[in-house]
């Protein structure tokens, strides 16, 4: 799961936003940027309302837009295909700073893998500005079934293979990995049901109209606190400090692991100096003590990052994960 070691690691590689070709074309771009943000910003959020990415991003608004002297941030929701039509949309938006998107790891680094007919590239047809976050994951069951641990619903799954139904908030989003990672290495079949964001899947999942899911902390745990669903475990290597009497997955299967982030990215294209006024208020959101205990509450670890640093990053994550979701087998074709 990425941390702010692993991401201070990271080498200035990568996506970096590119130069201006000719001295007309950066002055005026100079001067958009002097006067951006001049008019409301919209950021895509690829789920529906009330899953991790979507309160993250309402989390972050109110800083994001007071360290951009007030700017108008209005979120826009359009989910579906596991964050790809957002994407696109980002991806064919103009170049301007005025249309955004709330990347995740499946829409930036899974989905190449998973889709084999994307109408864009992650790394190639967007501008990274900042990392934003990474989140815990919890693996949750409703309250009316019988299982306490990992070990418990791996048995159930063994007895009635391709039974239980495990959901996700979309295809090549971190819970459905994390449902196929879980098959592929304790030997078991369950049936993948995607939806369109953490809220509309938290709703069936609290009404038990499905088995189990890996959903984001802060969809997940209000309904734990209510006495709704049942947190078996994390999804880290190590136990988490916020909920640390929630055992890892990988203490029944070793080395399993499924991390789960976000980064803000825009279009290609975008200007340099738009970009570097993004980046220093993301910065400055990301850093605020305010916030860090907001977003902690949440289960998000803020992280911050350079432009170059997350370009970088997207190119690893897409790297690491290519073979692992081959091997799972997951696929949305």
């Amino acid at each position: 799961m990425l941390t702010r070691r692993s991401l201070a690691g990271l080498l200035p590689l990568g996506l970096a936003a590119p130069t201006l070709a000719t001295p007309g074309l950066a002055t005026r771009a100079l001067a958009q940027a002097n006067d951006y943000p001049n008019r409301p910003i919209r950021l895509i959020v690829g789920f529906a309302a009330g899953g991790g990415t979507d309160l993250t991003a309402r989390t972050m608004q109110p800083k994001l837009q007071e360290a951009l002297g007030g700017a108008n941030i209005v979120i826009e929701n359009r989910p579906g295909a596991g964050g790809n039509l957002a994407t696109e949309m980002a991806v064919r938006a103009a170049p301007d700073g005025y249309t955004l998107l709330m990347g995740t790891i499946g829409a930036l680094a899974i989905n190449p893998t998973i889709y084999s007919n994307l109408p864009f590239n992650p790394q190639t047809d967007l501008t990274p500005i900042s990392m934003s976050g990474s989140i815990l994951n919890v693996l949750v069951v409703p309250s009316d079934r019988p299982w306490r641990s990992v070990a418990e619903l791996v048995a159930a799954a063994k007895a009635r293979p391709e039974t239980l139904t495990y959901g996700s908030s979309g295809v090549g989003g971190a819970g459905h990995l994390a449902g196929a990672l879980l098959d592929q290495m304790a030997g078991i079949k369950t049936i993948h049901v995607p939806y369109r964001g953490g809220g509309p899947l938290m709703n069936d999942l609290a009404g038990a109209k499905i088995d189990f899911a890996f959903s984001t902390a802060p969809t997940a745990m209000p309904q734990v606190e209510g006495g709704r669903l049942r947190a078996l475990a994390v999804p880290t290597l190590q136990r988490s400090e916020l909920l640390p009497n929630v055992p890892t997955v990988a203490e029944l299967l070793p080395g399993y692991e499924v991390g789960n982030w976000y980064a803000l990215v825009g279009p290609r294209g975008l200007p340099p100096a738009v970009v570097e006024k993004l980046n220093a208020a993301m910065r400055q959101t990301l850093t605020d003590r305010t916030m860090i205990a907001h977003l902690a509450r949440h289960g998000v670890d803020p992280l911050a990052s350079t432009p170059e640093e997350l370009g970088r990053f997207i190119r690893d994550e897409t790297a690491k994960w290519a073979p692992i979701v081959r091997a799972t087998g997951a696929s949305a074709n």
